[in-house]
């Protein structure tokens, strides 16, 4: 009885062990899988470093860039591009004024009533219209047709509000938000149709938010576009512009649109993700600066660390979530919105992950680690786009106080991204700062220009009128 009772221990005694070694096993192997994945994210983290140096390495590369685009048209991967914008708004203008936004997959037709100085803006009103598919794919002809005959339509049901000077024709601004070569303020030749249009076959967005920053703000200098995309455009003197051939303008200046999305250097700290997003993209090799700084592509590369993680440390368990293989499927807004979650239990992460990725349950501790990727990715786009401006405020010798002097230098920002992004901005704002200095920072300001890019078309019609003269 005693030997059987002693067999019996033994075996449970084994049986217990094994259990125990089983559990050991699961929680090592969980522990081994933890440890790649943080080891994923470190070196992730270590090679999306913008230490000042190198910021400042990336401003001085912009404006020798900067510096070749000016010199010759194709010295440099920015285009600087020549806008014949040569007068911007002052806020004296005055009458009746129309824009057209062409952007993507909508447009906007817009009409602003001018006061002059005294009165501003006094009335605006504006419709938006969706481009049918069939004409984004179609000729050029027959998009432009649609277009003007939906301004047509927009004119036809003016109310009394609007006001046109008698004898006078009506003035349109074109915002135009695709590169393109201009000829003249009102000519241009596209240069390649983007964001989804494919056709074989004229004020730049940024140039509409600079021209509407001057409008109410006689110090702004420059604009910058964060959103889907990014661009840049500022005021430049007409005698740097070695490429310019022809009379200098009576104004002695000229805006240029830099495409500043194409700027690319060995200084930008580009990863495995970054690198692999740009060769499976519509344009590789083109876009670099905006692939790593803009909303279209931050949470593409969160998405794309995750999915490492999830490939190699099993980092939301055993099966790699199917979502999560889809490119683009982790769009920016959503990214913010994991960042920006504030709760204890970081609910809002948990939600995302649930609706938009189909990840359910997950610890913690999980969630922290997704939050701190998306600050890594947020944190390396925003201090590279303090960089670019920095880059600006050197070609224009605003990064620097001259004796006896104290200009005020307007930055207007505007896009989504910028926006809404409120981590974004914060520490784009605070690298801007940071790099510099108290001094010159007092007299740099960046501001949001809301909807400069519209409205700002309007204004340029304004300021380029073919009836200033006979009112001066």
């Amino acid at each position: 009885m005693g030997k059987v009772a002693v067999g019996v221990a033994v075996v449970c005694g084994v049986a217990v062990a094994a259990a125990a070694a089983v559990v050991v096993h699961r929680k090592m192997k969980k522990s081994g899988r933890w440890v790649k994945a943080m080891e994923i994210v470190k070196e992730f983290e270590e090679k999306c470093g913008t230490p000042i140096g190198k910021l400042r390495q990336v401003a001085d590369a912009m404006t020798v860039e900067m510096h070749a685009g000016l010199a010759s048209e194709g010295g440099s991967k920015l285009k600087m591009l020549i806008t014949y914008v040569d007068n911007l708004p002052t806020g004296n203008e005055k009458g009746l004024f129309y824009a057209l936004d062409l952007g993507g997959t909508n447009f906007r037709v817009l009409r602003v009533q001018l006061g002059g100085k005294e009165r501003g803006i006094i009335n605006q009103q504006f419709e938006e219209v969706s481009i049918p598919p069939s004409l984004m794919t179609g000729t050029s002809d027959a998009l432009f047709d649609y277009i003007a005959a939906e301004l047509a339509k927009f004119v036809a049901e003016e109310g009394p509000d609007f006001q046109l000077a008698p004898g006078r024709q009506r003035e349109l601004g074109f915002t135009f938000s695709f590169p393109v070569m201009q000829t003249s303020i009102a000519s241009g030749t596209l240069l390649r149709w983007t964001k989804g249009f494919s056709i074989d076959e004229t004020v730049n967005d940024t140039v509409g938010t600079l021209a509407g920053g001057r409008y109410t703000n006689n110090d702004v200098a420059a604009a910058v576009i964060l959103g889907t995309g990014s661009n840049a455009a500022y005021v430049e003197r007409a005698h740097a512009i070695p490429k310019w051939h022809g009379l200098l303008p009576k104004s002695g200046e000229m805006v240029i649109n830099m495409e500043w999305g194409n700027f690319r250097s060995s200084h930008l700290p580009l990863t495995e993700y970054d690198h692999a997003l740009d060769a499976e993209s519509l344009n590789p090799g083109e876009q670099i600066y905006e692939k790593v700084i803009s909303g279209m592509y931050l949470g593409e590369i969160v998405r794309r660390v995750l999915c490492r993680m999830s490939e190699e440390a099993a980092f939301f368990g055993d099966t790699v979530p199917p979502k999560l293989k889809v490119p683009f499927v982790l769009r920016t807004p959503v990214m913010s919105a994991m960042h920006q979650d504030t709760s204890p239990d970081l609910k809002v992460v948990a939600n995302k992950l649930k609706d938009i990725l189909e990840i359910s349950n997950t610890s913690l501790k999980t969630r922290k680690v997704i939050v701190e990727l998306c600050n890594i990715v947020a944190t390396r786009g925003a201090r590279l786009s303090a960089a670019g401006i920095l880059g600006i405020l050197k070609k224009m010798g605003r990064d620097t106080l001259k004796e006896g002097e104290r200009q005020r230098t307007v930055i207007a920002m505007d896009g989504g991204l910028y926006e809404h992004y409120s981590e974004y901005r914060k520490c784009l704002e605070n690298t801007l700062n940071e790099m510099l200095g108290d001094e010159v920072a007092g007299t740099i300001v960046v501001e949001h220009s809301n909807d400069g890019s519209g409205i700002g078309a309007a204004l340029l019609a304004a300021s380029h009128s073919q009836y200033l003269e006979v009112e001066e």
